[in-house]
């Protein structure tokens, strides 16, 4: 019998959401994304102590200092990781710019640059990295000079429709919306344990962004992401593609059910049409979602106090060598 897993890839290109690069090789997933959470897991194994050596070895060769900064040490710590990434996927891989630059468009383009040079440095082929931004109206007027630059751009902590209308107004190459989140945040309004996907606020949320981008023609990917459990997944067989977790893609892989389509661009019916929104425009509606507005301040806070782990592990290992 065919698995879930296997029915998904007819139809959806599947994507890990891990920096394990031994679940990348398991998994073999056509992408991969990274983010501060993860790669501190990763880093945090002994197995993945040589490739913290590397990156080190590389930061003090680019600050010309036996004591390189931190914040240097985990992009190139992060560069290393999407490298060999890069050598198990056929796709792309995503790497992140620090969360604590998501209000400041012009870090956050600097940043986005310095990380496609070290990638160059490497030798790898640039076309296969998309830079992780926060949508917050900075990140996303960031992205919109990348793009323009040719660094395609993927933005992240997106659990709103406005949201995904300015990023596509911009010419993201890719959204990533939060589908776990999103629900995390109405059960605990609702005093709930659990909601049928069919009706998960997550995944209606990405059902309504999907129809509209395909009703419109826009060409931003549009990547479900952040799942609680495998019906949110189900539910969305047919996205563009969707990032997932080792521990559901194992569940996807053990269930041999049929597996129906439910997004399918031909079928997009999505009638409505905005202007653009200009930046008070983008925060006034974001200010009137609650929830939009309580998981984008708190998955920045969530993805810069691991970045700030991250490099103070990486400052330990540099005063320790």
């Amino acid at each position: 019998m065919t698995s879930k897993l296997d029915q998904l890839r007819q139809m959806t290109t599947v994507v890990a959401d891990t920096g394990d690069l031994d679940a990348i090789r398991q998994w073999q997933p056509r992408d991969a994304t990274t983010n501060p959470s993860l790669l501190l897991k990763a880093v945090s194994s002994d197995a993945y102590r040589n490739l913290v050596e590397q990156a080190l070895a590389w930061a003090r060769e680019q600050d010309r200092s036996a004591s390189p900064d931190p914040v240097l040490a985990g992009d190139c710590l992060a560069v290393l990781a999407g490298e060999q990434i890069l050598e198990s996927v056929p796709g792309m891989v995503s790497t992140e710019v620090d969360a604590r630059l998501s209000f400041d468009r012009d870090a956050t383009i600097a940043r986005a640059r310095e990380l496609t040079q070290l990638y160059r440095q490497r030798g790898v082929d640039t076309d296969r990295v998309m830079i992780k931004i926060a949508a917050t109206w900075e990140g996303i007027q960031a992205a919109r000079v990348l793009e323009r630059e040719g660094i395609a751009c993927n933005l992240t902590l997106l659990f709103s429709f406005t949201q995904a209308m300015a990023c596509a107004d911009a010419g993201a190459t890719l959204i990533s919306p939060f589908v776990g989140r999103i629900l995390d945040w109405h059960l605990a309004q609702a005093g709930l344990d659990a909601i049928d996907p069919a009706e998960d606020p997550g995944v209606r949320s990405v059902q309504r962004i999907y129809d509209y981008y395909k009703a419109h023609n826009y060409r931003t990917i549009v990547m479900g992401a952040s799942f609680r459990n495998q019906g949110e997944i189900e539910h969305l067989a047919g996205c563009d593609r969707l990032t997932i977790s080792p521990q559901l893609l194992e569940s996807l892989s053990q269930d041999t059910g049929t597996l129906e389509r439910c997004l399918d661009p031909g079928n997009a019916s999505q009638t409505e049409t905005y202007p653009p929104l200009d930046e008070s425009g983008f925060r006034w509606h974001l200010n009137e979602d609650a929830m939009a507005t309580d998981k984008l301040a708190d998955g920045i806070r969530r993805f810069a106090a691991d970045q700030r782990q991250l490099e103070k592990n990486l400052g330990d290992w540099i005063q320790a060598a």
